[in-house]
């Protein structure tokens, strides 16, 4: 599978995935992300509170072709992407349901650290923040959430991309997504909070090193 690591802005970023939709061949991504940006599913209305919320803040704002609802990002998160043609064996008909399968890299880069982790329900405390919403799965070790994964198949390929936070910025998303009283930002973790010290560009490399051992 051919690799296309890379460094910007979210926006670009997202810019890049969709260039390899469109071109529809084996392909993944590690970029490490310089900006901070609320992105949102495909689907999200431009009236929802949260996103009123972020433009009021200044936060920009950044929308996904893919599934999913709101998730803020920081200088420094890892953003995986792997792009599969739809006949490709590992896309299979249950790709809905194939975070294990498609996001196998990223467990293998947390065990790489010593860390268990796995693809599990989301626990459905906060449905407007992705990773605490009822959608999907996401990264979790124990009760703790580290990241997600959104998908968008096309008549060509099937994208599937994700992100590791470096670090939580928890008074942005209690702020932007009235988490404050709930503590349910409480659950969310990072790449820093669990320990891990290599600067993002190395970790970038050690991230892309282990999709590719599991594609």
């Amino acid at each position: 599978m051919p690799r296309s690591n890379w460094a910007g802005t979210c926006a670009a970023n997202l810019a890049a995935d969709e260039a390899l939709l469109r071109r529809g061949v084996r392909a993944r991504r590690v970029a490490v992300l310089a900006d901070r940006a609320l992105s949102v599913g495909v689907g999200v209305a431009p009236s929802a509170p949260y996103l009123v919320r972020a433009q009021a803040a200044g936060l920009p704002v950044v929308r996904r072709s893919t599934g999913g609802t709101g998730v803020i990002h920081g200088a420094g998160d890892l953003a995986w992407s792997i792009v599969l043609p739809r006949d490709d064996p590992t896309v299979g008909r249950d790709f809905v349901r194939a975070y294990g399968r498609l996001g196998r890299g990223v467990v293998r880069f947390l065990g790489e650290h010593g860390l268990s982790a796995e693809w599990a329900p989301p626990p459905g405390i906060a449905p407007d923040y992705c990773l605490l919403s009822g959608r999907g799965q996401v990264l979790a070790l124990g009760d703790r959430i580290l990241g997600g994964a959104a998908q968008h198949l096309s008549r060509t390929a099937l994208l599937h991309h994700g992100i590791v936070p470096l670090d939580v910025d928890r008074e942005s998303i209690a702020r932007v997504f009235g988490l404050t009283a709930t503590g349910a930002g409480e659950r969310l973790t990072s790449l820093r909070g669990l320990g891990i010290t290599d600067e993002p560009e190395a970790l970038a490399e050690q991230l892309d090193r282990a999709i590719a051992r599991e594609a």
